[in-house]
């Protein structure tokens, strides 16, 4: 029962990562929505990834610009596994094809990692923005391993499972990704805890004090580096799995990005921080991107929001409110909070019907898509609508400029109160 008390949370998660896809549930049919499926899958496949990403970044204060390649050369050895698997020279179970991706990725890490951590801070960045290019160049030109443009498919049904699974259905597919997501993000979650995880910690805050207790920082670095390539494997074998099928995009700049971007919106300086952004950041990409042409625009700006506005990310937005939570005023900033949200909404709509207007004015008049609201189609050569954006986007910014004055002074005198009771430290 003590275990039960002091782990609730991750059982409710997981309560609710195999509830949520019946939401989409098609009763009438008998099945499950692939697209929602495959949508959750991807979520579960890139929290992994943008945790092992923040086991460098969060923890040991080291920014990677080719984690990728940890996760793409760990795809590619899950892919030939698989196919050895298929033919019968070797007998590997799918249950634990994601091992295979993770050694994968422990060694790349360890190789790459030897390389790389000899520097740190900005040195570091860029030797693995150049490994990056390096590998992610390599994959098109060696055809036997990396399989060119074209990649390397596989089939996840081997018909080896240790529980007789044929994972021929995307909701087995979805219930292994959950599992193998629990299992990693606990083990990242011990290692924070290990003397690995703490002086981590402590050669991201003070190199030379570390180095002067007698620890090495550069071998702390590289025992990080490969175990973050150990978690960032698993996290592309789960890909091939789902997908079927490893291209020179798993090891490539963009999916890096995906990772840097997860771990600063969700919050890099919180252990569950990265989660909360890969579920933002994946449902721009899948969801918002089958919406609008202009979604990269979208995670741009948030990005730089978060940057200016949350440095802490979702993570420390949610943490701030701790203190007012324990002295028990929270119930004072509900209607504050709606008189910002109010223009807040008027601001967004105003910039997302600009953009869109010239996004249909450019990008969907070259594809000859027609800009509709519900059933209305707006004309983009009409001066209306646009003014209608421009007047929404100004009455916004400056509503929301005047109701955060308001703002700040309530929020301000609930954190001297919680300040005064000792509640913040």
């Amino acid at each position: 029962m003590s275990f039960l008390r002091r782990h609730w949370l991750w059982f409710i998660a997981i309560a609710i990562a195999l509830l949520i896809p019946f939401l989409f549930y098609d009763w009438t049919k008998g099945r499950h929505s692939g697209f929602a499926l495959t949508l959750m899958s991807e979520i579960g496949v890139m929290a992994i990834f943008a945790l092992s990403f923040n086991m460098l970044m969060g923890q040991a204060g080291l920014l990677s610009f080719g984690h990728a390649i940890l996760f793409g050369l760990g795809a590619y050895c899950t892919a030939h596994a698989m196919n050895a698997a298929k033919t019968g020279a070797i007998w590997l179970p799918i249950e634990l094809i994601p091992l295979v991706g993770g050694l994968g990725g422990l060694a790349s890490g360890y190789l790459f990692g030897w390389l790389a951590t000899k520097q740190r801070s900005t040195a570091f960045a860029m030797i693995t923005m150049g490994l990056g290019e390096l590998v992610a160049a390599a994959a098109l030109m060696f055809m036997t391993f990396f399989g060119g443009e074209g990649g390397v498919t596989t089939d996840r049904v081997i018909d080896t499972s240790l529980f007789g699974v044929s994972y021929a259905t995307p909701w087995q597919v979805y219930c292994l990704t959950i599992g193998w997501a629990v299992i990693a993000i606990a083990l990242m979650r011990l290692q924070t805890a290990t003397p690995l995880g703490r002086m981590a910690n402590a050669s991201r805050d003070n190199f030379e004090r570390a180095q002067f207790v007698g620890y090495d920082p550069q071998r702390i670095r590289l025992l990080q580096f490969t175990l973050s390539g150990f978690f960032a494997g698993i996290a592309g074998s789960l890909y091939t799995i789902i997908y079927e099928i490893v291209t020179f995009d798993t090891l490539a700049a963009g999916k890096s990005a995906n990772a840097l971007l997860a771990a600063y919106i969700g919050g890099a300086g919180g252990f569950f921080g990265p989660i909360l952004g890969t579920i933002v950041v994946v449902l721009l990409q899948s969801g918002v991107s089958l919406l609008s042409n202009a979604w990269l625009l979208y995670v741009g700006v948030l990005f730089i929001v978060m940057v200016l506005y949350a440095p802490g990310g979702l993570l420390g937005l949610i943490m701030q409110h701790v203190p007012i939570r324990r002295t028990g005023r929270m119930g004072e900033l509900v209607l504050p909070y709606v008189r910002i949200i109010l223009p807040g909404i008027v601001l967004m709509l105003g910039f997302v019907l600009l953009v869109e207007l010239a996004s249909f004015t450019t990008i969907g008049a070259a594809q000859g898509k027609i800009f509709k609201i519900g059933d209305n189609v707006i004309n983009t050569r009409l001066a209306a609508p646009w003014v209608v954006g421009l007047f929404s986007l100004v009455v916004g910014t400056i509503w929301m400029r005047y109701e955060f004055r308001t703002f700040k002074v309530t929020w301000d005198a609930l954190m001297d109160d919680a300040k005064r009771r000792g509640l913040v430290q």
